[in-house]
C-alpha cells in the first residue's frame, strides 16, 4: 500500500495555487507548514487514515527541484465532467495542459483522463472510469 507520494516545488505559493484548483474538489484537505502543503482526505469517522497522503514540499538538498521522468501521480474524479471541470480548473491555476480530456484507444472503453503539469513540471492525471457514463464507442 502507497502511504504518501510527495513532488517537491521551488515555489510553494504557486504550487498550493495549482493544487488547491482541484484537490479540495476531490476531498482532500490542505494542512501548511514550515515543511510545504500537506494533502489528506479525512478519515472516515472511527477508521483508520485514507491514504495516500499527498505533500508538496521544498527538496531536502536545496537543490532545485525536478520532474521525474515517467513519473505521473493520478487522481480518480467521480465523473467525466468533474475531469473536465478540474482540468480547466488546474489550467486556470497555472497548471499546463499535457493532454486535454477524454478517451484514450490505449486504455479501457471508460477510462476517462486528461494530463497535466504542475507548475514544477511534475505530470498528473486526473481520470474517471465510471462504467454508468457512456464510454469510448459510444
Amino acid at each position: 500500500m502507497i502511504a504518501y507520494v510527495t513532488v517537491g516545488a521551488d515555489d510553494i505559493p504557486r504550487a498550493k495555487r495549482f493544487y488547491s484548483a482541484f484537490l479540495p474538489t476531490l476531498n482532500y484537505t490542505l494542512s501548511e507548514g514550515p515543511e510545504g502543503l500537506s494533502y489528506a482526505l479525512p478519515p472516515p469517522p472511527g477508521q483508520a487514515p485514507v491514504l495516500p497522503d499527498f505533500y508538496v514540499k521544498p527538496t531536502y538538498d536545496g537543490h532545485p527541484a525536478s520532474a521525474g521522468n515517467g513519473a505521473m501521480i493520478a487522481f480518480q474524479a467521480r465523473c467525466q465532467d468533474q475531469v473536465r471541470e478540474l482540468h480547466s480548473a488546474a489550467l486556470a491555476a497555472g497548471g499546463f495542459d499535457e493532454g486535454q480530456p477524454g478517451f484514450r484507444a490505449a486504455y479501457g472503453p471508460h477510462f476517462y483522463v486528461s494530463y497535466l503539469r504542475d507548475p514544477q513540471g511534475n505530470k498528473i492525471a486526473l481520470f474517471s472510469s465510471n462504467p454508468n457514463e457512456p464510454g469510448r464507442d459510444g
